[in-house]
């Protein structure tokens, strides 16, 4: 929990401060490549293990003082498990749900500067200590009139620095995603619009609200309430909801049956947000979710939802059918519709980056292809992890001179791939339910 990791007194707020810790952070990661190099020259057969856990440790111990938008990256690409070296993972994962929290009296002067008062002087009971602390905010727990409230306040400067701190983290990400730049560049792009939205907590409680609504049909699912009352641009306050997250809850070694029920409510909730709503919950990390005594599935955060347009749904999903047959020329206008090839390229690649995005929409959508589907199959994603490996090591993709894939999809491809994770974490066989059209 955050409440065990040593506070912070102060976050580095202005560009200067900030474009100074990563500078100190470059001249570290540089510091470990000569030390490697040095070791390496004694001992050639060394490999690159100690490299990575060195510079792993420092670029998180900076990005955790930072906090903000530099610290979410880090956390979206722990998520990616195709895409970093193991030390990275391991690191970064803890940006989901347990960073170094602020000190109280900075969590007091928020509470000052948008309600006038302390949060004592709102609530009955509040913990001075954060319960939990991630990218862009932390959680207290409070209380008034007999009900427990979680109360999220964002981290100072972080709305402010979203841009800036996205341009900082760009040398770190180019080398540890192994993209080319023009790939980097539109993948940002996408980030710093749904970051940007991240930090606009008014926007977050209208759309959890909205979703929660929306979804409220579906069994085996938990929303809380929220309250204006006590809620601000930079707090939400909202119910408390009692549980564990996944890898707590599966250390108590619940049934088969109690990891299908959560899996299924899990895959119930985003089939009907992608299929039905057309906008989507896209942050499926485990510190999101909570599972409650009764295994329903709490949903404890809505920061992120990506809005899906309908022309790249009528593109993208189409494709993941199995047996899909189309005509050449109606695929090619497809992977033209979706950024997949173009007219800058050669014939040589447009088949390479056709065959690509095909096998990568078809792994995507196997579980479609079943009635149900057993996400403990370890196998299927060690094939997802072998194509992202081949694909981000691959000279093709090295050498383009442009961005593949529609700007959308990255959140998409980001939110399914999530989703199949922690269903996979789950150990769970779900009904993998599918919009009419797609049967």
């Amino acid at each position: 929990m955050a409440g065990k990791v040593k506070e912070q007194e102060s976050i580095p707020v202005s560009k200067v401060q900030r474009a100074a810790k990563f500078i100190s952070t470059g001249a570290k990661v540089g510091g470990n490549y000569v030390k490697h190099y040095a070791k390496k020259m004694v001992n050639p057969s060394m490999d690159k293990e100690e490299l990575h856990s060195n510079n792993a440790t420092d670029i998180y111990n900076s990005l955790s003082e930072l906090k903000g938008s530099a610290l979410k990256v880090a956390q979206m690409m722990s998520m990616d498990k195709n895409l970093l070296p193991r030390a990275y993972q391991d690191k970064f994962t803890m940006a989901q749900y347990s960073a170094p929290p602020l000190s109280y009296p900075l969590v007091v002067k928020t509470f000052q500067k948008y309600f006038g008062k302390p949060p004592e002087g709102i609530f009955e009971t509040f913990t001075r200590s954060a319960v939990n602390a991630a990218s862009i905010g932390q959680v207290h727990q409070a209380t008034k009139n007999g009900k427990t409230f979680a109360v999220k306040i964002q981290y100072p400067g972080v709305a402010d620095s979203v841009s800036s701190d996205l341009k900082l983290v760009r040398p770190f990400a180019l080398r540890l995603l192994n993209m080319n730049e023009k790939e980097l560049d539109h993948y940002m792009e996408e980030v710093e619009e749904r970051l940007v939205e991240e930090t606009d907590y008014k926007l977050e409680v209208e759309r959890s609200r909205e979703i929660s609504q929306a979804c409220s049909h579906i069994p085996n699912l938990k929303f809380p309430t929220y309250y204006d009352e006590f809620s601000s641009d930079r707090v939400i306050t909202m119910d408390w909801i009692s549980g564990k997250h996944i890898k707590e809850w599966m250390e108590t070694k619940p049934s088969q049956q109690a990891k299908n029920q959560v899996g299924q409510a899990l895959w119930d909730f985003y089939h009907h947000q992608v299929h039905n709503l057309k906008q989507v919950h896209a942050d499926p990390h485990p510190g999101n979710f909570i599972i409650q005594d009764d295994n329903r599935l709490g949903i404890i955060d809505f920061g992120c939802v990506k809005v899906i347009p309908e022309d790249f749904y009528q593109g993208y999903f189409p494709l993941m059918k199995k047996g899909m047959v189309l005509k050449e020329d109606e695929l090619n206008q497809i992977f033209y519709s979706l950024d997949f090839i173009s007219d800058r390229d050669t014939e040589e690649e447009k088949i390479y980056f056709r065959g690509v995005f095909k096998d990568m929409i078809s792994l995507l959508g196997k579980p479609f292809h079943v009635d149900r589907f057993d996400f403990a199959d370890d196998s299927y994603f060690e094939r997802i992890f072998q194509l992202g490996d081949k694909i981000s090591n691959d000279k093709m993709f090295k050498k383009s001179r442009q961005a593949r894939g529609s700007r959308h999809g990255l959140y998409i491809n980001r939110t399914y791939f999530g989703l199949y994770n922690l269903l996979n974490q789950l150990q769970a066989e779900v009904d993998t339910t599918k919009p009419e059209w797609f049967k």
